[in-house]
């Protein structure tokens, strides 16, 4: 199993919420730099349009990361692609892929947020159909030097070439999924990995929603090898329990109690944080051994898992605390899981 970190690229974390977006930027390129020494095996750049976040250009942050590092694989968490320009999508990762010498990854999907709709003029109604037809020609592109192409969103093209042209022959193209069933099997129908973002609850409920993902890929003629599946889940690894819970409830806490009034989400309790963090619940928070053993829990849940990403830097977490928590991964949680 490969692990490694998601990031939505906070501008509001730790100290109070006082860094400039200048160093927050610089502080996550530090992490992912760190990760990659730490023998982490991804990093996932998000893709949002809002003022606490600086993950708008997910292509231009991971670039940079790129030239800072040697070995970790660089991803989208997620780019939203019915938002998006598939053709200037695949340009960018795959000039992306250029300069990393063959470790970028695109994880698609509609998105959970939908500022990006309006702010590109797209039409919520299209919400499905937009993604449909976009992923359709992104995998086109990816596979075609030359494409020809109509659709109902953008205007077709006519045996046109498309450049640069990644090094990957097929640079990895995920399909991100929350809840939806119809997503699932769209995934499993293409052959395409998928990762499937569990944010609440508890994780083996996502299993029958897993088994359709693998009963469409079985019925479009795919091996069970190449029907991946990546779990993305909120967590954080300190050194005890109850110095990861103690550093990270509190900003969890506020986070997701703001995203909840937005949502229509209840406010989080104490009681509801310490039902998500026991067994059955999605939260990967605490020590390495903890954080190792609840991981393997939801893999055994879900029928096997092939990724595990964390999603850990917009909770409040401080810069060297995020830091300890990529060491405490690459040096003792990734070790436990890999043996």
């Amino acid at each position: 199993m490969e692990i490694g970190i998601d990031s939505f690229a906070s501008a509001m974390y730790g100290d109070n919420n006082t860094l400039s977006s200048v160093d927050a930027m610089e502080q996550l390129l530090q992490r992912i730099e760190f990760a990659d020494q730490a023998g982490l095996d991804v990093y996932g750049i998000g893709e949002h349009h809002k003022k606490e976040f600086l993950d708008s250009a997910t292509a231009v942050i991971l670039s940079a990361a790129a030239a800072r590092t040697k070995n970790i694989r660089l991803a989208s968490a997620v780019t939203v692609l019915s938002a998006a320009d598939p053709v200037r999508v695949y340009q960018s990762f795959a000039t992306l892929d250029l300069i990393s010498k063959g470790r970028t990854e695109i994880v698609v999907g509609r998105g959970s947020a939908i500022e990006a709709y309006p702010l590109f003029g797209f039409d919520l109604k299209n919400y499905d159909a937009l993604f449909k037809e976009k992923l359709e020609l992104l995998l086109q592109v990816r596979d075609n030097e030359f494409v020809t192409w109509s659709g109902k969103f953008r205007p077709e093209l006519n045996n046109l070439p498309v450049y640069p042209r990644a090094l990957q022959e097929k640079m990895p193209i995920w399909i991100g999924v929350g809840g939806t069933p119809e997503s699932f099997v769209r995934a499993g129908s293409l052959g395409l990995p998928l990762m499937v973002a569990i944010i609440g609850g508890q994780t083996h409920r996502f299993r029958p929603l897993i088994d359709l993902y693998r009963e469409a890929g079985a019925a479009a003629g795919f091996k069970p090898h190449e029907l991946k599946v990546g779990l993305h889940s909120p967590g954080y690894v300190s050194n005890t329990n109850e110095k990861a819970i103690e550093e990270y409830y509190p900003g969890y806490s506020e986070l997701w109690t703001k995203l909840g009034l937005e949502r229509g989400w209840p406010p989080v309790t104490k009681a509801k944080f310490d039902g998500l963090i026991d067994d059955l619940g999605v939260l990967i928070v605490g020590s390495p051994e903890r954080a190792a053993e609840k991981i393997l829990l939801h893999s055994e849940a879900l029928g096997g898992v092939d990724r595990f990403t964390f999603q850990m830097d917009n909770a409040g977490l401080t810069h060297s605390q995020l830091m300890n928590a990529i060491e405490l991964i690459g040096t003792k949680l990734i070790p436990l899981i890999k043996g």
